[in-house]
């Protein structure tokens, strides 16, 4: 029986933003067999009321690959090559957007982010993010 493992990783928001925007993904790993569906938790704390929240894989030592993006007021889009078994559903009521993969792969097997990007209505000016590991050493950035 061959069975995938989903590392996960705690992506914290620029530390300049105010500390009550974050987004918590829970520590460990999650195992799930093979052909099987597995969801990958995340809960977030924003003060915009239209915040974007945001999935991204990363295989070893590739970048992240943006997997899909949630805007609370509606929308959305998701990369093509995870169009099929990818999904989320942003919760305002919870503040959660847990990533759902189908029929799982061995190669879904990576490190898998959740981040926030607070926006300000007329504000074109681009927002850089930090993807943190657990022990808080800077991974990648994020343009």
């Amino acid at each position: 029986e061959l069975t995938a493992f989903f590392i996960l990783a705690v992506a914290h928001s620029d530390s300049t933003l105010a500390q009550k925007d974050n987004v918590l993904q829970p520590p460990g790993d999650v195992t799930v067999t093979e052909g099987e569906a597995g969801t990958l938790d995340c809960q977030y704390n924003s003060s915009s009321t239209n915040p974007y929240l945001y999935w991204y894989k990363q295989d070893g030592d590739h970048s992240p690959k943006f997997i899909l993006q949630l805007i609370k007021l509606g929308g959305g889009n998701t990369a093509d090559e995870f169009k099929e078994r990818f999904s989320a559903t942003l919760n305002s009521a919870l503040r959660s957007v847990p990533l759902k993969i189908q029929k799982l792969q061995l190669s879904d097997s990576a490190v898998y982010y959740c981040a926030l990007q607070p926006t300000v209505t007329g504000n074109t000016t681009t927002l850089y993010k930090n993807l943190w590991s657990k022990d808080n050493t800077i991974l990648h950035n994020i343009h």
